[in-house]
């Protein structure tokens, strides 16, 4: 018998009505004699509302107990769905993560599933059952709720896809499947019928909303089939499947883009080994992560400029590191930029394609958009351009690698 894990995010459970719909899809996937696990997010707005919450008792709230707050969302949808269910006639029942139990580590906020244990809810699906789950959440070994990071019900679905030997993993949504680019910025994205995982990850690392990142990762390493469609249409979707079963006929897969990104440069950095280290080591210590890093050294070889990126959130936070380690780098002055976006084209077909990096920059360059940074990688390009150019960035190029 085929078994089916399927996950609806919060926008397809956003209220009764939606929730209802929900139940019927799982019924008819059911009445085809498969076995069903259904992960559930929390209703759309509910998490947003209950982080606020926790900021008005305190900027600094516990995060154990914002674990404990933040994963509430997602029992309040189990437990609607498994009722609409049972309302239809079928047997249902919903399942918290520490009842299963998930375990995971003890990174609050941020965990990572160890183990799931498997013979409770493999002996209710083999006996008719449908298996309602809360995403999002587990359980540590210190018995605390634990939360995956925001977007974790994505991480819930393909880890139980692996632990209980799915056939398939189905992300249903509020698209159609994955498009070449964000519909809300350029009405000519259309959708991709298969994408490779590594592609994916890319799109979902660089800002693309459809999967989150580490769930990518995780099929892509089990490499479980993963099957992302909307919950408001008949539509097939998009397949995310391992790269030798793709024929790449279009040499880009898609456009991401990501704002709210700064960049500062180190001007003047005396050019001796291991002064990248002096720079950087600070700055990760304060758990703020790098994105594009750039140096170029002078003629003489004396000294060399720095460039990185990072979110725009943490530019006040990194500067005030960088002057307080200002006597151990040793720079001549500091300067920023903190509105601005990354573009980037995706596509494993630029392996083998040459002439990518030179449209990318005519395209932009006739658009007379300045890129300020580069940085690549065997599928993929990302530049660094002003924020307010976002959209026409995205717009060229997706008409340049023809997909629109």
């Amino acid at each position: 018998m085929k078994r089916l894990v399927l996950k609806f995010g919060g926008t397809s459970v956003g209220s009764i009505e939606k929730i209802k719909n929900v139940a019927n899809i799982i019924k008819e996937e059911f009445s085809k004699g498969r076995e069903i696990i259904v992960i559930v997010s929390a209703m759309s707005g509910v998490t947003n509302d209950l982080k606020k919450k926790s900021n008005l008792i305190s900027e600094n709230f516990d995060d154990k107990e914002l674990d404990v707050l933040l994963s509430s969302g997602e029992q309040v949808s189990c437990s609607l769905l498994a009722g609409a269910l049972i309302d239809l006639g079928l047997k249902a029942r919903s399942w918290l993560g520490w009842q299963i139990p998930i375990v995971t580590n003890i990174n609050y906020n941020s965990s990572q599933i160890l183990k799931i244990k498997t013979e409770e809810v493999s002996k209710f699906i083999s006996n008719q059952g449908v298996a309602v789950i809360a995403g999002f959440q587990g359980i540590s070994f210190e018995n605390r709720i634990t939360t995956l990071g925001r977007g974790g019900s994505d991480l819930s679905a393909v880890a139980l896809a692996k632990f209980f030997k799915a056939d398939s993993c189905e992300i249903f949504t509020d698209v159609d499947g994955v498009l070449t680019t964000d519909p809300s910025i350029n009405n000519k994205a259309k959708k991709i019928d298969k994408i490779s995982y590594e592609e994916m990850l890319e799109m979902a690392s660089l800002g693309a909303k459809v999967m989150q990142p580490s769930a990518v990762q995780a099929s892509m390493i089990d490499d479980i089939l993963i099957h992302v469609r909307s919950t408001f249409s008949k539509k097939p979707g998009t397949k995310i499947i391992s790269e030798n079963d793709i024929d790449y006929k279009k040499t880009v897969t898609g456009i991401a883009y990501s704002k709210n990104n700064a960049k500062i440069s180190l001007v003047g950095v005396v050019d001796k080994p291991g002064v990248a280290a002096d720079v950087f080591e600070p700055i990760g210590s304060n758990n703020i992560n790098i994105d594009m890093v750039i140096q170029n050294t002078s003629l003489d070889g004396k000294t060399a400029n720095i460039t990185f990126t990072i979110k725009q959130e943490e530019l006040k936070k990194t500067l005030n590191i960088i002057e307080k380690n200002k006597k151990k780098i040793n720079y001549q002055k500091i300067t920023h930029d903190g509105r601005l976006a990354k573009v980037s084209i995706i596509g494993a077909g630029m392996i083998t394609s040459p002439g990518v990096t030179h449209m990318m920059f005519r395209s932009l360059a006739n658009e007379k958009i300045n890129i300020l940074a580069i940085s690549t990688s065997e599928i993929k390009i990302s530049v660094l351009i002003e924020e307010n150019l976002t959209q026409r960035a995205v717009k060229v190029l997706h008409e340049a690698f023809g997909l629109n």
